[in-house]
């Protein structure tokens, strides 16, 4: 039995809160006319993928078009953002479950606990997670999706790209050694609160950095350029991992910005689903 269980923070704001309604939701997002062609693909073998995080009203279609193109296993890391402020630079929780209005979840204790006694930078610290929206928002798809799986929750609130770097390798070695398929999730949305054809030109540029599988390009392109990506330390370590992981391409699956939805082209949030295999 789970000996913690973290309870929704952002139910019933980013995405519903009925459970009947938020499923409704993911098999819309995931079945919807636009995914139509990826459906007809053959799914892809992923080891890692970059996913957006805001409400499912804006991001939720992208995040979609990811979650519906791959391949989903068992297990997984999940990496996001810390916006909160809140806990270690880098929190993993290695017990107990998270629950959302669709049920229980539980963490992957084994993986969990291995990456830990690889790297100590990791924290035990459910502080860092209590209301932290940026990985929460992922767990619905892989409910309906990929029911019964087991993941392993890390917050990612430090710059330095030596500790970013050390824990993609980590994840990378480790995933490795479990002799079965570990899907390794960057959650991050992309530039910030600019117009959309700026949003769309930082982008572009974070997004080739991407595609060309390179954690160090990403993460000097994003410093340099001023890009407001809010989860680049993540993505800088899914590269990482999944290149370890043998990883040699990259597919942006769908990008949109926030005005896409809402019309208002003068301030936006740009959304990126890449599929790294």
């Amino acid at each position: 039995m789970p000996t913690a269980v973290r309870q929704p923070a952002v139910a019933g704001r980013f995405y519903p809160g009925n459970a009947q309604h938020l499923r409704a939701a993911i098999e819309t997002f995931t079945t919807s006319p636009a995914n139509a062609s990826a459906e007809s693909k053959p799914k892809i073998a992923a080891v890692g993928c970059l996913v957006p995080h805001a409400g499912y009203m804006y991001s939720g279609h992208v995040a979609g078009a990811v979650y519906s193109r791959l391949e989903l296993p068992h297990r997984y890391v999940i990496l996001c953002p810390n916006h909160t402020g809140m806990g270690e630079p880098l929190a993993i929780m290695s017990e107990g479950a998270w629950h959302t209005p669709l049920g229980d979840v539980s963490i992957d204790e084994e993986l969990a606990e291995r990456l830990k006694s690889c790297l100590p930078l990791l924290s035990e610290d459910p502080a860092a997670h209590r209301f932290e929206h940026a990985l929460e928002v992922q767990l619905p798809f892989l409910q309906v999706l990929a029911p019964g799986f087991e993941f392993v929750p890390i917050t990612v609130g430090t710059s330095n790209f030596e500790a970013l770097s050390a824990l993609g390798v980590v994840i990378g070695n480790v995933a490795a050694q479990t002799g079965e398929p570990v899907l390794v999730i960057a959650s991050s949305d992309m530039n910030h609160y600019e117009s959309d054809s700026v949003t769309r030109v930082k982008d572009r540029r974070a997004i080739d950095q991407l595609l060309a599988l390179d954690p160090r390009g990403l993460y000097d392109v994003v410093h340099q350029a001023d890009i407001s990506m809010c989860g680049y330390g993540p993505a800088v370590v899914m590269l990482t991992a999944a290149r370890k992981l043998g990883a040699t391409r990259a597919e942006l699956v769908r990008y949109a910005t926030s005005g896409d939805v809402s019309e208002d082209r003068d301030m936006v949030v740009g959304y990126a689903g890449v599929a790294v295999y």
